[in-house]
């Protein structure tokens, strides 16, 4: 529905009294700070679920309030005394609080998707740029690289078992899956879709975009631009007293950095505080790139993994700064020399004002797109017979990191070693994002699964229930069977 820029449309306890916090026990609880970062995620999360993703759907403010942020109390924090506007105009969305001044806004920029525009700020300050394909149309090309004869049929597959087993998946009441698709031997042998999602939609994939910046430092290993081993070239760190000279791209890789970046519970009191270093940057308009380099080191580095955002914000910095000196745009890179080459034509990742990518999290791909990203892993960095991460990659980043001693973690990917999915061969390893996103690889089973959608919880049991019924429909025995 379009708003008009005057009129400001409040979230009334009609609609949401079931889901959303109590005004007064809100107000209790969060400082103006807080309301204020609040205000601007949820900006953000309206634009985008407006313009990036209901560029297929067309789905309205409300609906997209309604099933992707007042369910969620924990994650956006909204309140029933916040309102919205929408400007078809200006394609932004500012939301008010309050005691909140001034109101916040997110604004859409194109193929950079939404931005959350800096407090008093009516501009980014970076020029947005049209993202150029050199692919076909999708209907003219055959799979993986395009739609045609995408879909296969085996003997050894149980088709009734393995609808069945998506049927179960699609249906979990609180996960909300809107997309799974499940593709053996490299062809898609079923899918599923809730209603008004489809193979094409683009939706957030959250943390899943860590690991696309892996596969980009993957492809600038391929070049020979970056290396495991290399000390990480921030400028900053240079000092010849500075421990932080110390931190190689495979510290940053394995989540292993030593930097000091508080990552405060979203349960805490301060959770919505420029001082929760590692979620500021899903709800401040700040430069993400300076605020992660910008920080002391606490650990020795690849001491220890520690979930931390500045460590693949960091290796961002490195991939624009490496582009930008080849004389190339780094807005467009990704697509030339990862998306264009896997056949994926749906990525849209988003920036800070600066136009540096937050591919921590504000990134979104479709269904579709997510399974030629796990294939191109499933194929050891080869697609189509050209090989586009370096030689040995896609065994960096699927083997543990040091400093991890649950076997969890690997290079910017989650690992099975560790028995996390019981019902899963320990071979696999998966981009994962927030909210139940994910894209498991298992090599063993020539399987790749993919599901999106925003789940309330419980999200790795349930995958391990779903790939478990799937791998019986394969009939895949694992090797002790």
């Amino acid at each position: 529905m379009c708003v008009s820029r005057q009129r400001f449309v409040t979230a009334t306890a009609a609609i949401f009294l079931g889901a959303i916090v109590n005004a007064a026990e809100f107000s209790q609880q969060r400082t103006v700070e807080a309301k204020g970062h609040i205000t601007a995620m949820a900006a953000h999360h309206l634009c985008s679920g407006l313009y990036v993703v209901g560029r297929e759907n067309q789905r309205s403010a409300e609906r997209v309030l309604a099933e992707d942020i007042v369910p969620f109390k924990l994650r956006f924090g909204w309140d029933e005394s916040f309102g919205f506007a929408v400007d078809e105009e200006d394609k932004s969305v500012t939301v008010s609080a309050p005691g909140v001044e001034p109101d916040r806004k997110a604004r859409y920029h194109g193929d950079q998707g939404c931005t959350i525009l800096p407090t008093g700020v009516d501009r980014v300050f970076f020029k947005p740029v049209k993202i150029k394909s050199a692919l076909p149309d999708p209907a003219t090309q055959a799979w993986p690289l395009g739609d045609l004869e995408a879909h296969a049929t085996f003997p050894e597959v149980d088709q009734r078992e393995l609808g069945s087993a998506l049927d179960w998946a699609i249906s979990r009441d609180g996960q909300n899956t809107r997309a799974i698709v499940v593709v053996y031997r490299g062809k898609i042998i079923d899918e599923r879709y809730a209603g008004g999602f489809g193979q094409d939609t683009p939706q957030i994939s959250w943390s899943q975009g860590k690991s696309i910046t892996a596969a980009l430092i993957g492809v600038l290993s391929e070049q020979e631009e970056i290396s495991l081993d290399d000390p990480a070239p921030i400028a900053e760190w240079q000092g010849l007293e500075d421990p932080r000279r110390q931190i190689k791209i495979r510290d940053l890789l394995n989540m292993s950095s030593g930097l000091e970046f508080t990552n405060f519970a979203r349960e805490r009191s301060d959770a919505w505080t420029a001082s929760n270093e590692h979620l500021r940057v899903y709800f401040d308009g700040i430069n993400v790139f300076e605020h992660s380099v910008n920080q002391p080191a606490e650990l020795p580095p690849g001491s220890q993994f520690r979930y931390r955002n500045s460590d693949p914000l960091t290796l961002g910095r490195i991939i624009r700064q490496t582009v930008e000196a080849r004389g190339e745009n780094y807005l467009q890179f990704p697509q030339s020399v990862l998306f264009d080459r896997i056949g994926a034509r749906n990525f849209v990742l988003e920036t800070d004002p600066w136009g540096n990518f937050i591919m921590t999290g504000y990134d979104y791909g479709s269904a579709w797109d997510w399974t030629r990203f796990g294939l191109l892993h499933l194929w050891d960095g080869v697609f189509e017979g050209e090989r586009i991460l370096a030689d040995g990659w896609v065994d960096f980043v699927s083997s543990p990191a040091p400093g991890d001693p649950t076997l969890g973690y690997g290079g910017l990917f989650w690992l099975n070693l560790g028995s996390r999915m019981d019902q899963v061969p320990l071979d696999a390893f998966w981009p994962a994002g927030a909210m139940g996103q994910m894209t498991v690889i298992i090599p063993s089973a020539d399987l790749v699964v993919v599901r999106l959608g925003p789940s309330h919880g419980g999200e790795t049991q349930y995958m391990n229930e779903v790939i478990g019924r799937i791998l019986t429909a394969i009939n895949f025995k694992t090797p002790s069977d």
